[in-house]
């Protein structure tokens, strides 16, 4: 569906279908599910980790731990992006040494924002493994970073960006692909 030179890929049932896959596949991993954690990287995939966390817990009949990372300050790329870097809240409420953790993020895009999570989750400990779970796998790898747990994958053009819009900060689920701002000024 197109809206205003927008394309919708994803509309609220399709994002929730997604990740119930992704749950069920992360629960069919060969992993001890007692040692298995969720870091949602802010802000997108905080909101994903605690969805996932629900479904999971479902699955296994037992809670798992979730917790949050900001990953700002270990960008290599952040004064190219911000002038005033907005810093959020880290919270890991378990220790992340010997632990499964599945990071979750919205859009995989270039491979930065994981580079930038793997580095911030070492400074808490020594995870067991770390694997990568996103709703969005939109390509364009800069770095040799690749997704294990993927929702949906979108061949994109780099003059284009992808846009996870979810219910708890936007007030809808959908995925939409725009032009970018840069793009358009042109």
């Amino acid at each position: 569906m197109v809206e205003n030179g927008s394309r919708v890929v994803m509309e609220a049932r399709d994002i929730r279908s997604a990740l119930e896959r992704l749950a069920r596949e992360i629960v069919e991993q060969p992993v001890d599910p007692n040692g298995l954690a969720l870091v949602g990287i802010h802000t997108g995939g905080v909101f994903l980790a605690k969805r996932l966390e629900t479904l999971i817990s479902k699955k296994l009949k037992h809670s798992i731990p979730v917790g949050t990372l900001d990953i700002t300050l270990y960008r290599d790329d952040w004064t190219r992006l911000h002038t005033q870097p907005v810093v959020r809240a880290t919270n890991l409420p378990f220790p992340m040494d010997d632990r499964d953790v599945v990071l979750v993020d919205d859009v995989l895009y270039t491979g930065r924002t994981i580079r930038a999570a793997l580095d911030a989750l070492i400074d808490y400990g020594r995870p067991r493994r770390v694997q990568v779970a996103a709703l969005v796998d939109r390509g364009h790898r800069e770095l040799p970073i690749c997704g294990q747990f993927i929702g949906i994958e979108l061949k994109t053009r780099s003059d284009e960006q992808v846009n996870v819009l979810l219910k708890e900060k936007d007030g809808v689920d959908r995925v939409v692909i725009e032009q970018a701002a840069q793009a358009r000024k042109a």
